[in-house]
């Protein structure tokens, strides 16, 4: 067979030299070819080798039948661990005799906050007119609540259109978090009656900040039976908001309130 072997050197004739001695043949042993011959450059920039390749014949290698096999590399044998089994936190208790409406509420929430990634505590209560109160524990509350509540109040609105959906009968949820709804509902009562005092001391109308229904709904309530001042709605969703005007030279009655929240 023809083996083939490539050398290079600063000249033609030194490539060869270099195949020859590496070889131990004679230069009439083998054939040579040229590659690419040597180039000066110019002030030694740009210089290239020689390179040459050199050719010669020899007997024809063992087929793979007469070949020896090569050994085998050695296995390392690792011993596995035994998996560790995943500790699996225990559902929270339901109440056995929970009732069909609690347990319809418990059922959905329980789904919503597992595709959410959230893991709560959820704790229900007879609402005062009707209805279930819903309390969120946890230490995600932060996700559930959301920016102003507008996370928790869609929670809300999902549930309550879930468990009343085909149903003749509807059912108020109400649904909160880390008691996030009381707090909510007294820094907006305060908030109300500072700018009451404001529209009094000013003797003009003071417009808040774009609320939803729900927040509205306690401005309006902290508001009604404020003297020297009336509060009414303005504007479109999602910019509505409550307007406090004050009353000139008399007392304003207490006016019937409006549900502006589902």
């Amino acid at each position: 067979m023809i083996n083939y072997l490539e050398k290079t050197g600063k000249t033609e004739d030194e490539a060869i030299a270099a195949a020859l001695q590496e070889l131990q043949m004679e230069r009439d042993d083998v054939s040579v070819e040229i590659v690419e011959r040597a180039k000066a450059g110019f002030l030694g920039i740009g210089a290239q080798p020689a390179r040459v390749r050199v050719s010669w014949e020899s007997e024809d290698a063992p087929t793979p039948a007469e070949a020896k096999p090569a050994a085998p590399a050695p296995v390392e044998k690792t011993v596995e661990e035994p998996a560790k089994p995943v500790e699996k936190k225990a559902a929270p208790a339901v109440p056995a005799d929970e009732p069909e409406d609690y347990a319809a509420v418990r059922s959905f929430l329980t789904g919503l906050l597992e595709r959410m990634g959230i893991e709560a505590e959820i704790t229900m209560t007879e609402r005062e007119g009707g209805g279930i109160n819903v309390d969120l524990a946890g230490p995600g509350m932060g996700a559930v609540i959301g920016r102003r509540g507008e996370t928790l109040d869609a929670i809300q609105h999902l549930t309550n259109y879930a468990v009343n959906h085909g149903s003749e009968k509807h059912l108020r949820v109400s649904v909160d978090a880390e008691n996030y709804r009381a707090k909510r509902e007294e820094s907006l009562t305060k908030l109300a009656e500072k700018m009451a005092e404001k529209a009094i001391k000013y003797k003009r109308s003071m417009a808040l900040e774009p609320m939803n229904s729900y927040e509205r709904h306690v401005i309006h309530t902290a508001l009604q039976n404020y003297e020297g001042v009336t509060t009414a709605s303005t504007g479109t969703e999602p910019n509505r908001r409550v307007v406090v005007s004050y009353v000139r030279g008399e007392q304003p009655q207490p006016r019937k309130q409006t549900r502006e929240w589902a």
